[in-house]
């Protein structure tokens, strides 16, 4: 490989060189993964899996799990609440006219 001295050259030449390498280093990273990628599956498949049986996301990960309301507005039932996170303002209200919660529930 090609040394550069770096001391001759000028700030805008510097920040040309930066730009390129910050380039060709998100190339590699890419090429890489695509490569390791690549790797992965053919290693599942030799083996007889898939790859979402293999990094299946349903396996107890709380993230992206829908779950079930338990609340709904009665005069609006397409308004619900799951009782998880803040309460919803159709909700607050209806307890600050002093409507119980037991009220609300499916």
């Amino acid at each position: 490989m090609r040394q550069i001295n770096l001391e001759k050259l000028s700030l805008k030449e510097l920040q040309e060189l930066e730009l390129r390498v910050e380039k060709a280093i998100a190339e590699a990273r890419l090429k890489e993964r695509s490569e390791l990628k690549a790797e992965i599956e053919q290693m599942v498949a030799d083996r007889g899996f898939t790859m979402s049986e293999i990094f299946s996301t349903k396996r107890g990960s709380p993230k992206g799990r829908t779950v079930a309301p338990k609340f709904a507005n009665p005069e609006d039932p397409g308004q619900t609440w799951t009782g998880r996170g803040r309460k919803p303002n159709w909700l607050v209200q209806k307890l600050e006219e002093g409507a119980d919660l037991d009220d609300f529930l499916l």
